[in-house]
């Protein structure tokens, strides 16, 4: 397996800081870029969102500014928490985990990170913050998969926490560090690629939001957009922050099925 090839030539600074920066550029810039080419070619426009499409400047805006955030943020802060995550018991040794092992690691992660990042981004959205860090990443009132991590450097510190909090807690294995990174990664370019297709995960997977869910936050001011959760749903209905997009998906509904008759 290359992951057991990565573990028995290269030391565990490299591979939790570097392998991790690597895996995380290709996982995130590989997904995100083709929707921009879906938007510009104007491919499954029937499952767009929004009809409203981000100029060619604005896109470039975003991808210039990726590679500064990432490189001058998310590096760092990779490099410098090293230590953190192997006083926590992280490893990379051999033999792998099992999947008895990783699989309650990665469903924890998600509930977790899904319940801190609900409360952080509520906060994110209160006046002061909204406006001198939120809105960076509000700026995009039409979303595509590479706007999912385009935010303010203290954004990405603030919310960073909610995704790695869970590891720190269980000290997984590298290899479940990474799927979790990965999965993560996929989840939140998916909520903001700006299109819900028949196999979007949120038609088979009642608890999840995905880009529906996530597009109407963007669409909204700051202080009514509700739906704060990153990956599932009942956190907003539990706190009723997600009454005005209910409401919505409740009328379309009501006017798609009269169409019917």
């Amino acid at each position: 397996m290359a992951i057991e090839y990565l573990i028995t030539h290269f030391s565990d600074f490299q591979l939790a800081c570097v392998g991790s920066f690597i895996l995380h550029e290709s996982v995130f810039f590989l997904s995100g870029l083709p929707f921009i080419f879906l938007e510009r070619r104007g491919y499954f426009s029937k499952y767009k969102i929004q009809a409203k499409t981000n100029p060619l400047e604005a896109q470039e805006k975003c991808i210039i500014r990726l590679l500064l955030y990432h490189f001058c943020v998310n590096l760092p802060v990779m490099l410098l928490s090293y230590p953190v995550f192997r006083a926590m018991g992280m490893r990379s040794s051999l033999p792998l985990p099992s999947w008895k092992e990783v699989v309650p690691q990665i469903i924890f992660y998600f509930i977790l990170e899904d319940f801190v990042f609900y409360w952080g981004h509520r906060v994110l959205h209160t006046k002061w913050l909204y406006q001198h860090v939120h809105s960076v990443h509000h700026e995009y009132a039409t979303p595509f998969g590479l706007t999912s991590e385009y935010a303010h450097p203290a954004e990405i510190l603030f919310l960073g926490f909610a995704t790695i909090v869970g590891p720190a807690i269980t000290g997984p294995h590298l290899f479940t560090l990474w799927l979790w990174m990965v999965l993560r990664v996929l989840e939140t370019v998916e909520a903001h690629c700006g299109y819900h297709f028949p196999w979007s995960p949120s038609n088979f997977f009642p608890l999840y939001g995905g880009s529906d869910f996530h597009d109407y936050h963007h669409r909204l001011l700051y202080t009514k957009s509700g739906n704060y959760s990153s990956t599932f749903v009942y956190m907003d209905w539990i706190f009723g922050t997600d009454r005005g997009f209910r409401t919505l998906k409740a009328l379309k509904t009501a006017e798609a099925d009269g169409k019917k008759l």
